[in-house]
């Protein structure tokens, strides 16, 4: 349906990201290797985010935020011990986008602009539109909102339908704020509204977003990639994602950019964090079926 992918590390050009390795975005816009039933080309459109300082807070090592290292952890609470550690820094974080509706392959900007640009975090997305949705620039992810940037490869059947009722159990801001007519937009709407409360770890946001629509639709394809800067949260579910944990730097991505055999596949239904350094994997455990679970 869509191909994805969100880096953090060291500052690097956010142009670069979309054409590195032999597989890159651009690349996979025409000849992706794990669509897995979800079309065969990815050319209706392409976006990318990417976190800056504001001007006047800028250090001089660059645009970007700090890093920290340390082993993967085992569980949920070791992901949220991080919030704290990283708050302040991700508050002063601006996020900034472009996108285009036409295939990446055709926008000189990928080679000539946005290679011109430095970060050290960028979630980026290149689109197979879903039969019956528009084409147009406001339907391309990434979606942005305050400190967040979003995308959603896959497609939710009934779509309409089934984020009104989800709207409601969540009391969503009114799904009318949607950027376009289409399920991922919509999507955006309910699942920011629960970060915006500032309560829900991300990570159980998005479990929780993925379990009331599965409720009501259970054949939905719900691969959710979400940032904010200095963590990244990722959800398969049907569509493919791997995980690549270099020297300094992470990479998430629906399918690995070149041959580096650090990269990992993630299995179906599982959650994945990349908070304060560190990665972690863990079952979605959502069960099909029950509204409101």
């Amino acid at each position: 349906m869509c191909r994805h992918l969100a880096y953090l590390g060291p500052p690097t050009p956010v142009g670069e990201l979309l054409t590195r390795g032999p597989y890159s975005l651009r690349t996979q816009s025409w000849a992706p290797r794990e669509m897995r039933g979800g079309g065969t080309i990815n050319a209706d459109g392409f976006g990318v985010a990417w976190w800056h300082l504001p001007d006047a807070a800028t250090p001089d090592g660059g645009p970007g935020v700090i890093w920290h290292g340390g082993a993967s952890p085992d569980s949920r609470a070791a992901a949220r011990a991080t919030s704290a550690e990283t708050a302040s820094t991700t508050a002063d974080l601006t996020v900034s986008r472009y996108r285009n509706a036409a295939p990446i392959w055709t926008d000189p900007a990928v080679g000539e602009v946005l290679p011109q640009l430095r970060s050290t975090a960028v979630l980026a997305a290149i689109r197979s539109a879903t039969v019956g949705m528009p084409i147009e620039r406001s339907a391309c992810a990434p979606f942005t909102h305050g400190r967040w940037a979003f995308s959603h490869n896959g497609a939710i059947p009934d779509w309409r339908r089934v984020l009104t009722d989800v709207a409601a159990e969540f009391g969503s801001p009114p799904l009318l704020e949607a950027e376009s007519l289409t399920d991922s937009a919509a999507l955006w709407v309910i699942l920011r509204g629960l970060l915006e409360g500032g309560g829900m770890e991300p990570g159980e946001a998005v479990r929780r977003v993925m379990a009331a629509v599965l409720a009501r639709s259970p054949e939905a394809r719900l691969n959710l990639l979400l940032g904010d800067g200095v963590g990244i949260w990722g959800s398969t579910w049907h569509h493919s994602l791997s995980v690549l944990a270099g020297d300094g730097f992470f990479v998430v991505a629906s399918e690995p950019f070149d041959d580096d055999s650090r990269w990992r596949p993630v299995g179906d239904r599982q959650l994945v964090r990349v908070v304060g350094g560190r990665v972690s994997v863990e079952p979605l455990d959502i069960e099909i079926g029950r509204a409101g679970s």
